[in-house]
C-alpha cells in the first residue's frame, strides 16, 4: 500500500483549531498569554545540548528499550466489571496512560488509546509492545472519559471516533474539544475546563489541575490547546491522573487543595536528559506522589510504547527504589490486573524476568525475526 492511501487521514488526525466561542474562551484564560497557553513555571521543551544528550542516551540504551520476552497480560471482559470493587475504588492499568478507574459506583476512562500506533498514521510511528488486555468491544459502560492533552499517545482519533458512537461524556482541557468535535463527538457531550475549574458528571467531581507540559498535534493548532492533570473525586474516594508533566512545586498546591488521594496515577516513563522539564523522571514521579499526599502510586506511561532512550524496565525499577527510600507505596500491576488501593497485595516483580540485556538482545538480532505486532480492534485501524 502506498503512502497516498494514508494521506487523506492525516489532516483529520491532526485535529482542529479552536474557533468561535471556543477560541474566545481560550483567549479569556489567565494562562493564555501572547497567543499561547503558558506553563505554571518557566519551561523549556528541550535543554541546551539536547541533541548531544539524546544521542548519548540512545547509545547507552541500545538493545535495552524492548522487553526480553512477551509482556504478560491479564485479559478482561465486560463481565469482569459487572460487580463493582469491594472497596469502592479499583483501577485497571491497560497500558501506557490508559487507565479504567471504578470509583464510588462510577467508571472513568483516562487517556484511552486503542490503536496499534501512537501516530497520525497507521503506517508508521511507535507501535505497541503489548496488546490491550481489554478489547474495545468489551468495554463496559463508561460514565466519563478524561483526556489530559492532545499528544498522540494520549489522544487517539480512532479511539475517540469509536467512543463517539457510545453515550459517553468527555472532560478535557480548554481548546481540546475542537479535536473531539471534528471527530464526531457531539458538543453537548464535551466539557472543557481551565486549570482549577470543576464540573460534575454522574455524581463525580472532575477538576482540571495544572501540569508542566505542552500540546502539539500539528502546527495548525499550536498554542491554543491546554494540557492538564486531573482530579476525580467521589463521595468516598479521590484519584489523581498526571497526564504528562515535568516536576514543579504546584504538586504541593494540588495536594493541599484537592487531596489527599487514595490513588495517584503518575507518569514515570518516557523521560530523558534532553527534555527534563516536561517529563518526570522516576524519582520525581515519587516526589510528586508524596507532594500530592497520595496513599498508593500507580506508575503509568511506561512499558507500552518505546518513546524515549531509557531501558524498558528502568522506570519502575528506579521508582520502586526511590519509593523504598522515601517510604512510599507503589504498585506495579501487569496490564489488565486489578488494583484496589485499600487491599494489601503481595508485590510481584513480573517485569524483571523481561528485563533486557545487551548481550541477549544482540543474540536475538542475529537469529530472531521481528516480533509480530499485537492484535488490535479492526475498526480502530485507519483504512
Amino acid at each position: 500500500m502506498t503512502a497516498q492511501a494514508f494521506a487523506p487521514q492525516w489532516p483529520a488526525a491532526l485535529g482542529a483549531r479552536p474557533a468561535g466561542e471556543r477560541l474566545e474562551r481560550v483567549r479569556r484564560s489567565p494562562h493564555f498569554v501572547d497567543g499561547a497557553f503558558r506553563n505554571p513555571v518557566p519551561t523549556s521543551r528541550a535543554t541546551d545540548g539536547a541533541l548531544r544528550l539524546m544521542l548519548r542516551q540512545v547509545r547507552e540504551a541500545a538493545g535495552l528499550r524492548r522487553p526480553a520476552g512477551e509482556i504478560p497480560l491479564v485479559w478482561r471482559t465486560a463481565s469482569d466489571y459487572a460487580d463493582g470493587p469491594e472497596s469502592g475504588l479499583r483501577a485497571t492499568w491497560l497500558g501506557h496512560a490508559t487507565v479504567l478507574v471504578e470509583i464510588d459506583g462510577r467508571r472513568v476512562l483516562f487517556d484511552p488509546v486503542w490503536s496499534t500506533r501512537c501516530s497520525p498514521s497507521a503506517a508508521f510511528g511507535p507501535a505497541r509492545l503489548h496488546a490491550l488486555p481489554l478489547r474495545f468491544t468489551e468495554l463496559p459502560y463508561l460514565d466519563a472519559v478524561v483526556i489530559s492533552h492532545d499528544h498522540y499517545d494520549h489522544l487517539d482519533m480512532a479511539t475517540v471516533k469509536a467512543l463517539a458512537r457510545r453515550d459517553t461524556q468527555f472532560a478535557v482541557p480548554l481548546g481540546l474539544g475542537a479535536h473531539l468535535a471534528r471527530w464526531g463527538v457531539p458538543e453537548e457531550r464535551i466539557t472543557e475546563l481551565d486549570w482549577h475549574e470543576t464540573t460534575e458528571i454522574a455524581g463525580l467531581e472532575f477538576t482540571a489541575t495544572p501540569a508542566r507540559h505542552y500540546c502539539n498535534r500539528g502546527a495548525r493548532v499550536l498554542g491554543t490547546v491546554l494540557w492538564a492533570s486531573w482530579v476525580v473525586a467521589g463521595a468516598q474516594h479521590r484519584v489523581f491522573h498526571s497526564g504528562d508533566t515535568g516536576y514543579f512545586p504546584g504538586f504541593v498546591d494540588i495536594g493541599d487543595a484537592y487531596g489527599p488521594f487514595d490513588l495517584t496515577m503518575i507518569q514515570t516513563g518516557a523521560y530523558g536528559d534532553a527534555w527534563p522539564e516536561v517529563h518526570l523522571n522516576p524519582e520525581e514521579a515519587v516526589q510528586a506522589h508524596l507532594d500530592l499526599t497520595g496513599a498508593v502510586m500507580l506508575p503509568i506511561h511506561w512499558g507500552t510504547f518505546d518513546l524515549a532512550p531509557h531501558p524498558w524496565h528502568a522506570p519502575v525499577e528506579r521508582a520502586l527504589a526511590e519509593a523504598a527510600r522515601r517510604g512510599a507505596r507503589v504498585v506495579v500491576p501487569k496490564p489488565g490486573e486489578f488494583v484496589e488501593p485499600e487491599l494489601k497485595r503481595d508485590p510481584e516483580d513480573w517485569w524483571r524476568a523481561l528485563a533486557p540485556a545487551k548481550e541477549a538482545c544482540a543474540a536475538r538480532r542475529d537469529v530472531d525475526t521481528p516480533p509480530a505486532e499485537p492484535e488490535v480492534e479492526p475498526e480502530l485501524v485507519a483504512p
